[in-house]
């Protein structure tokens, strides 16, 4: 940097700074402390500029529509006359190779019967299906089991299906039947304000897939929702149609995750007989927080930075430990006309000051320098989210940024100024703020519902991150990770599923001891549903039934994940190295798969858990697809997390 250059930096920062000062008290700290799970967590303080206004704006939740060719249609078993415990019910088959499963617990010991369309008599599923035997469904360690069966050959058509048990089986379960990808339901929720209180609305409407386009012309005839509330009840609605579908709408009367089912039946473009369903999580969150004014103070920081306090009331008596912000920060330019800034936010909690409770939002000075602004400030597209779901909480599309400082007027050469990381991120913990740790390590993280999954002997200098067999938001996945890290002062990752969207977020909202890493990659991963993945909703369901599974994980379905990312600047994302695989194809004219059940609900290619295409990280940098890996151990091909030159390369490559 020449001398010239920064002698006009410190000047343009310091004008702005003393010119604040004049009439502003300064604020005591910038530093933002998180109290959560016992642990003291510091946030970083975050912004960008105008440019990534775009790719931060809250995620369309039509964006995020969750797209099915499948149907899993409840089962419930009743005695008949003769004594026997039985089912009877309609099949649509949609084309010649189809596939089917049915979910009654651990023990399968339900027999099914098949129907042909035109064939008045009921046959041993035996004498039509081309195979039959035990599969299962889920996501790492939590398993539905089920019983798959195949069909070649098959009549296209409206089969019947007659399950039979003997006493001792279970009398409810699940079938899921595959239909023709080209038909699919496509559902979605109206919008993102899932606060207790308000109306939730899901939209549904059958679409047809031609040469990559989606087209309303398959008829919807019936649709109804199942809907659980957070303390497990359950109830059934129709659904009302509309032009190209059907909706529901309910009041959501409780904090929690409400778990919806919508079931459609119809015919596709050539008449034919069809059912889809789709299974929503939605999470609703405590209304708690409101933004008590139409103004916001902008006050100088003692450390020069500078803060912007948006006034808060709670709307149920207390707040949460923090809050995931976003605003755009404009001003004026020296015509008079509106200027943007940058953008601020991060993990915020809400701190008290003089005249009550607030949010704090910093904004170091340089911004206001490079864009050549000068007050009056305003915030604008404020909003304030839940940071375990990123549910909208509340919002403001204008907000006035209050400062009794003089215009600060700007030097064209000041706008020279380069953007680097405490423009970014803020400055970091003090020493001694954070427990400091001893020497440099490589954390191997794993996923969902899942235990330690990286074969130690693959890498040096490692260390494996353990909280099997749970449900973990993002946020929360993130802060364990800390945890754990927090013996070393310096390290990179090695992450497996979640694992690769917790490292993520633990990078772009907090500090921790990969801002101390030294050269490598910072985080890899290898298939994680940054995107999300259809199997997030469809197990909840399952499991919810049957007792299995480690809980519902909104972050893991496609709304979810959109509205996280929507958090997630590139200049984040761009720290991570991530791989994607998918099972091998044998042959073209069969079915291949990583798991059998999953297939059925998963766009081609996938690894049994995440689709190529939802596996992907915008802005990140892309490693690569493997096929002949699956996504864990017990599916058809090789566990991914078990590719030895794959796992070195990452180690030799991997920061510390």
């Amino acid at each position: 940097m020449h001398a010239r250059e920064l002698i006009t930096r410190i000047k343009a920062t310091s004008a702005i700074a003393a010119a604040l000062a004049l009439t502003a008290a300064p604020f005591a700290s910038a530093q933002n402390q998180i109290f959560a799970e016992g642990e003291t967590i510091y946030a970083k303080q975050l912004a960008g500029p105008p440019s990534e206004f775009v790719e931060l704006e809250s995620a369309s939740t039509l964006a995020a529509a969750i797209h099915s060719k499948s149907a899993l249609i409840p089962i419930s078993l009743s005695k008949n006359s003769e004594g026997e415990h039985s089912w009877q019910g309609e099949l649509p088959i949609e084309q010649s190779n189809a596939r089917f499963i049915l979910f009654s617990g651990a023990d399968n010991q339900w027999q099914a019967e098949l129907g042909e369309p035109d064939a008045s008599r009921t046959s041993p599923s035996r004498d039509v299906v081309s195979e039959q035997r035990p599969s299962s469904l889920g996501i790492e360690s939590a398993q539905v089991p089920g019983e798959m069966f195949a069909l070649e050959n098959a009549q296209i058509g409206t089969w019947q299906l007659t399950v039979k048990a003997g006493k001792d089986a279970a009398r409810t379960g699940f079938l899921l039947v595959e239909g023709n990808p080209s038909t699919q339901l496509v559902s979605y929720l109206s919008s993102r304000n899932q606060r207790v209180g308000n109306s939730i609305t899901i939209n549904a409407l059958l679409s047809t897939d031609k040469q990559g386009e989606l087209s309303i012309d398959s008829q919807f005839e019936s649709g109804r929702v199942s809907l659980t509330t957070p303390n497990g009840q359950r109830s059934e609605h129709s659904m009302r149609a509309s032009a190209g579908g059907a909706s529901f709408s309910f009041k959501a009367l409780m904090p929690g995750t409400y778990l919806a089912q919508v079931l459609v039946i119809g015919k596709n473009a050539d008449g034919n007989a069809i059912m889809r369903s789709v299974e929503h999580i939605i999470a609703i969150a405590a209304d708690s927080i409101d933004l008590s004014g139409a103004q916001a103070q902008l006050l100088y920081a003692e450390d020069g930075r500078l803060n912007a306090e948006v006034p808060v009331q709670s709307r149920s008596g207390n707040f949460a430990t923090h809050y995931r912000a976003y605003a755009q920060v404009w001003g004026k330019a020296a015509d008079g006309s509106d200027v943007a800034i940058a953008w601020i936010g991060g993990m915020t909690p809400v701190t008290q000051t003089k005249s009550g409770a607030a949010i704090n939002l910093a904004l170091d000075p340089r911004w206001i320098a490079l864009a050549g602004a000068s007050a009056p400030f305003e915030l604008r597209a404020l909003r304030l989210e839940d940071p375990n779901n990123f549910v909208s909480l509340e919002s403001a599309q204008k907000i006035s940024l209050q400062s009794n400082a003089a215009a600060v007027a700007i030097s064209k050469s000041a706008r020279a100024i380069a953007m680097d990381d405490s423009m970014r991120m803020g400055p970091a913990p003090a020493k001694g703020a954070q427990m400091k740790g001893v020497g440099s390590r490589l954390l191997l993280v794993h996923g969902y519902c899942s235990g330690a999954v990286w074969p130690a002997g693959n890498f040096s200098n490692a260390s494996s991150f353990l909280d099997a067999n749970q449900s973990r938001s993002h946020d929360q996945f993130a802060q364990r990770i800390n945890t754990f890290g927090s013996t070393w002062n310096s390290y990179g990752i090695v992450a497996h599923s979640q694992g690769g969207s917790a490292s993520l977020h633990l990078y772009n909202y907090y500090w921790s001891g990969l801002d101390k890493a030294g050269a490598g990659r910072l985080i890899q991963s290898v298939g994680t549903p940054y995107q999300g993945t259809n199997l997030a909703g469809i197990l909840a369901t399952l499991g919810s039934w049957f007792g299995v599974g480690c809980g519902f994980n909104n972050d893991l379905t496609y709304s979810g994940a959109s509205a996280w990312l929507a958090g997630i600047p590139n200049s984040s994302r761009a720290k991570v190295n991530y791989h994607t695989t998918s099972f091998k194809t044998t042959n073209w004219w069969s079915n291949d798969y990583c798991q059998f059940a999953t297939d059925l609900v998963l766009s081609d290619p996938e690894d049994g858990t995440t689709e190529q295409a939802n596996g992907q990280l915008p802005g990140a940098v892309n490693r690569g697809h493997v096929t002949g890996q699956c996504h864990t151990a017990g599916m058809r091909d090789p566990a991914q997390y078990q590719d030895g030159g794959r796992n070195s390369t990452m180690n030799t490559s991997a920061a510390r």
